[in-house]
């Protein structure tokens, strides 16, 4: 599988607008549709978020980027060397019980996995390794809506 897109900066929040943007400009060179890449900057701003909030406690880290087509799914692999964590195995937070009784967190994850066709974490090499995948699908002609 040929990388289409690899970037690795620091997990900061200042790198945040260059890794989203550099997702989506591939994203759009593949030719999924808007609907996919506004999906995938979403997800890929929420896990980019939790990386730099909560992979480096006190310390300082990497994530990595790579964007590749597998079997017409457009692929999102992200890594970082921080603590492992694993998105998958949280469920759905009670989205259904009044906002002043809910617990706190949980909701990016909910929206990466409602927003991906599929989420799949594995730790390898001390890494957690997160692939956001969406089904690839072509962009609509101009003027051609359904309604």
């Amino acid at each position: 599988m040929k990388a289409l897109l690899r970037i690795k900066l620091p997990a900061e929040l200042g790198n945040l607008e260059r890794l989203v943007k550099s997702v989506s400009d591939c994203a759009k060179a593949q030719g999924l549709d808007d609907k996919n890449v506004n999906e995938i900057e979403l997800a890929t701003e929420e896990a980019i978020v939790n990386i730099c909030h909560y992979a480096y406690p006190g310390d300082a880290g990497d994530v990595e980027i790579e964007c590749m087509l597998e079997d017409g799914r457009f692929v999102i692999e992200i890594k970082d060397s921080g603590i492992p964590f694993d998105m998958t195995s949280f469920s759905a937070p009670d989205v259904t019980a009044d906002v002043t009784e809910r617990k706190i967190g949980g909701l990016g994850i909910f929206l990466i996995k409602k927003v991906m066709d599929e989420v799949r974490y594995r730790r390898e090499n001390n890494q957690n390794i997160l692939d956001l995948i969406v089904l690839k699908r072509k962009r609509q002609p101009e003027g051609d809506h359904d309604g």
